[in-house]
């Protein structure tokens, strides 16, 4: 089989002192394409999920943080110990009711923070209703997977041992939105609720960027708003440093098949 032609070696993570564990299997240099459709196919066997990895940098021989071990399982916390839903809650709130600094909204700060979330003026509307069908999931990861790689063919892959995408960040100490949330086993937990409502999956991991695939888009900018709300929750750079607003944001969910996250 194709991967077994590919050289790699095993990562353990920074500080984790000598003989830490492996966390994860990176490729040596790019993978070939459809690899990770291959991967993906036999990960029920293998127990291996399959990431798309992308460096901090282009072209950077170190290729953090993957390469440099720039991963941390200090923390003992587990996805299932969370309620994504009360995740989601808080993360809506702390984004509305402080600044990046932790401090209160100022009247003019929350005038500009009420137009960029409108229409929730009143706080967290709550997780979106499920689709009636989540159409094809592994379908629809393998075919991200291909868009991915025939976008950047400089992508490598990282092979974890875990469940599923969402558990694999978790399990190999991924940092990526430390500024944000540096208990990563809560940000696994709002990932493998999308899993489980909206049939997404993890394809691609970058220094602090993540790629999901989606097999049922919304279908209209109502019901966009509150996939939008979830979006601005879990990571509100993609609307602050991205749309604007979330009516702006939600206008681009509207038959994607592929959501972005990006932390600062």
């Amino acid at each position: 089989m194709a991967h077994l032609l590919l050289t790699g070696r095993l990562v353990s993570p920074q500080g984790g002192g000598e003989g830490a564990a492996p966390v994860l299997w990176l490729s040596d240099g790019p993978a070939p394409f459809g690899l990770w459709e291959e991967l993906h196919r036999e990960h029920p066997r293998s127990g291996l999920w399959p990431l798309l990895l992308a460096p901090l940098r282009a072209g950077e021989e170190e290729f953090r943080p993957w390469g440099t071990g720039e991963l941390s399982t200090v923390s003992a916390s587990e996805p299932d110990w969370y309620d994504p839903a009360a995740l989601l809650r808080t993360g809506w709130e702390y984004s509305t009711l402080v600044d990046s600094d932790g401090e209160p909204l100022d009247p003019e700060e929350s005038s500009e923070l009420g137009r960029a979330v409108a229409p929730f003026l009143d706080g967290w509307p709550g997780p979106a209703p499920a689709p009636g069908s989540v159409g094809d999931p592994d379908g629809a990861a393998r075919a991200l997977a291909r868009e991915l790689f025939a976008g950047d063919a400089r992508l490598r892959i990282g092979l974890v041992a875990a469940a599923g995408g969402a558990e694999s960040l978790t399990a190999c100490g991924w940092c990526g939105p430390a500024n944000h949330e540096d208990d990563i086993a809560k940000v696994s937990a709002v990932l493998l609720d999308w899993e489980r409502r909206y049939g997404t999956r993890l394809v691609q991991a970058g220094f602090a960027e993540l790629e999901l695939s989606v097999p049922a888009p919304p279908e209209d900018t109502r019901s966009a708003l509150r996939i939008a709300a979830e979006h601005f929750a879990f990571c509100p750079d993609n609307v602050f440093q991205g749309a604007g607003t979330l009516t702006e944001y939600a206008a681009g969910l509207v038959g994607a098949e592929r959501w972005s996250f990006w932390w600062d």
